[in-house]
């Protein structure tokens, strides 16, 4: 595989920044990915959803004496929201001119979990993704502080139960163990007193605020320290730490380099991090720069957006509903805003389960013959949501391929963009796919490269990067 094309596929979701990185040049791609601009207006679907804790509680007395056609359409509402939610955010994905900004939003949410299942207010959940897009590239101190006063977060924790005398550690506990240092590098008695800290810090109307009811004014003591401290010196604090780098270079290096990371990367990277003052750019300039020299091509497993955009693409499937990429990551385990627990998806050999190849194969199969799907809802309703129902539609596809050459130039074409190694066994199955007598220029050729194509995504080696 070229470098331009592996480091496209990492740094984005597909193989279309290739191109890009050959012309600019690494450094250059990514200070265009660090200055690219993005929308900061409230999408469409989101202007009527409560925003205000007042429009909230409205919402909720309406329901509580509503009939039951009226809280349907309320959660038929609720349910819209979300999903137009996660496809607002495909489409960036999947549009933007430097995708790296979007990777880096993926990352953080995945870092920072916070779901829309148990928060339940869609525009708390989108004004987290658009502190981690603010910020995506900032200062991992700052957006710390940022997200852990998020309603979003604080909901998601349940810091709202955190009070004087009736202590929840949920957010102290995942601020140390998940978010900052790490486990082994704090002790229960600062979880405690980090708790105890954040009491009172509950949901506001621009972002959680302390209630002098029920926050906590006494002197706690945390990794040494004694004073009233709140949110923001608990963050102070943690970062004084002479582990804090590593965790985060460790998982930023697993998101976009290595499934196992090396621990002496972990520690050269994390030292660079410290020295850099925790901004994130620099770290991520000096990380992509540095591993782009080294051949460290198949030492990552390809995420399921990574793999589903990066088929959209190589098919050259323009016209299709977002909410086709959004089944595809559910099926795959990779639910926006969903993780099933705050530690978020564990990456690595979770993304190559039997049932998550097979499922891969049979979404390969399906978009190589032109079909796609297209997710529409019932009238009718369960209990939680309405049921989906998923309709095949036609589309049509094409792989690019330089037709001036022969059957084994396209193959090496194919290789090249799509392969990170590949062996004698491998090109003698290409080459009977792909006749000796097979001719570019012919009507047939599109079909026969598209079946070309359909069994390069199913070889083991296409699944890694």
């Amino acid at each position: 595989m070229k470098k331009s094309s592996l480091w496209s596929l990492r740094l984005g979701f597909s193989g279309k920044e290739a191109e890009k990185i050959e012309k600019l040049g690494l450094e250059k791609f990514l200070k265009h990915s660090y200055d690219s601009k993005f929308d900061k207006e409230l999408p469409a679907f989101l202007q009527d959803d409560p925003k205000t804790l007042a429009e909230l509680k409205e919402l909720r007395e309406s329901i509580k004496n509503a009939d039951s056609e009226f809280k349907k359409k309320t959660l038929k509402k609720e349910v819209y929201s979300n999903l137009e939610l996660k496809k607002w955010w495909i489409q960036k994905m999947r549009t933007d001119e430097f995708p790296l900004r979007e990777n880096m939003v993926c990352f953080w949410h995945n870092h920072f979990v916070s779901t829309s299942q148990k928060v339940k207010v869609n525009y708390w959940i989108y004004q987290h993704n658009m502190i981690l897009r603010e910020n995506a590239f900032g200062n991992f101190k700052e957006l710390t502080k940022r997200i852990l006063k998020s309603n979003a977060m604080v909901r998601y924790l349940d810091n709202g139960d955190n009070k004087k005398g009736k202590v929840n550690e949920n957010l102290s506990r995942e601020l140390l163990e998940l978010f900052t240092i790490g486990i082994g590098n704090y002790s229960e008695e600062d979880i405690k007193n980090g708790a105890k800290a954040l009491a009172g810090l509950n949901v506001g109307d621009d972002g959680a605020v302390y209630r002098k009811n029920i926050e906590d004014n006494s002197d706690k003591t945390y990794f040494g320290k004694t004073g009233n401290w709140k949110a923001d010196d608990l963050v102070d604090i943690i970062f004084e730490q002479k582990n804090i780098p590593y965790l985060i270079t460790r998982k930023i290096l697993k998101w976009f380099v290595y499934d196992n990371p090396p621990e002496k990367l972990v520690t050269y990277y994390g030292d660079y991090l410290r020295k850099a003052k925790f901004e994130i750019e620099p770290l991520l300039t000096k990380i992509f720069t540095e591993e782009y020299a080294k051949e460290n091509a198949g030492s990552k497993i390809k995420n399921p957006l990574v793999y589903i955009l990066q088929l959209t693409n190589e098919l050259q499937m323009e016209d299709f509903d977002n909410g086709m990429v959004q089944y595809f990551l559910k099926q795959q385990g990779m639910d926006l805003y969903n993780q099933t627990n705050v530690k978020g998806w564990d990456g690595g050999n979770s993304w190559l389960t039997s049932q998550i190849y097979l499922q891969r194969n049979n979404t390969s199969d399906l978009l190589c013959k032109g079909r796609t799907i297209r997710g529409k809802f019932l009238n009718k309703m369960n209990s939680e949501a309405e049921k989906p129902v998923v309709e095949i539609n036609k589309v049509k596809v094409k792989v690019q391929f330089e037709d001036s050459g022969s059957n084994k130039t396209i193959i090496s074409e194919l290789s090249d963009r799509l392969l990170f190694k590949t062996n004698e066994s491998i090109q003698k199955d290409m080459e009977n796919l792909l006749k000796y007598d097979f001719d570019p220029k012919e009507p047939n050729a599109d079909a026969a490269v598209i079946r070309l194509f359909n069994y390069i995504t199913k070889l083991p080696e296409y699944q890694l990067i």
